[in-house]
């Protein structure tokens, strides 16, 4: 718990909550070695996780992208009844 203290500015209550919620999630698994409570990474879980969050992210890229050429057309289109060439 020290040594993930110490690059954070968080409390020990805290570290331990966060540690909690991410063992409740999967991500990691704790153990008892006397006095210390080792963490190890679940390198399984965190790649599903990370396929999941990859699949969202290409799904709002799209998205996105399809949004912006639709603006573009939008603004670079005329609106019917407008006359472009007065001054």
């Amino acid at each position: 718990m020290t040594e993930l203290l110490q690059p954070f500015a968080l409390s020990q209550p805290a570290i331990s909550k966060h540690l909690k919620v991410l063992e409740r999630a999967g991500l990691i698994t704790r153990s008892r070695a006397a006095q210390r409570r080792p963490c190890r990474l679940e390198t399984k879980a965190l790649k599903e996780a990370a396929d999941w969050i990859a699949e969202y992210r290409r799904f709002w890229e799209a998205s996105l992208d399809r949004l912006g050429a639709y603006l573009h057309d939008v603004q670079s289109t005329p609106a019917k009844g407008t006359d472009l060439d007065r001054t």
